[in-house]
């Protein structure tokens, strides 16, 4: 595996966590409809939480929020529709983004 689908897949882990901390319940992770992805779903004080998570090894360059397109917040719209059916969600819904970046050994939020 490269380099950075490591720090990518690190970065899902240590965000699952810093959620779960905050008392989140993770409901799914990497959920797929077709080719489309859902990074973490959670619920939290009745919310369904759609979570997209950025992993950058830097962020001297762009914030990696910043790296999320308009077509790919297209993307986990559609995605998140299509959870919301599947599950039959009737609750209130938001997105949110954790942006994760190294420091040493741990991560940065």
């Amino acid at each position: 595996m490269a380099r950075h689908n490591e720090l990518g897949n690190e970065g899902e882990i240590f965000a699952q966590n810093y959620l779960k901390r905050l008392g989140y319940t993770i409901k799914h992770v990497n959920w797929t409809f077709g080719k489309l992805e859902l990074d973490i779903v959670a619920e939290k004080d009745g919310w369904l939480v759609v979570v997209e998570v950025k992993t950058r090894s830097t962020d001297t360059f762009e914030h990696p929020q910043e790296a999320i397109t308009n077509k790919k917040i297209k993307n986990i719209v559609q995605a998140a529709h299509e959870y919301i059916l599947k599950y039959d969600w009737h609750g209130e819904t938001r997105f949110d983004v954790i942006s994760v970046i190294p420091r040493g050994q741990n991560f940065y939020i």
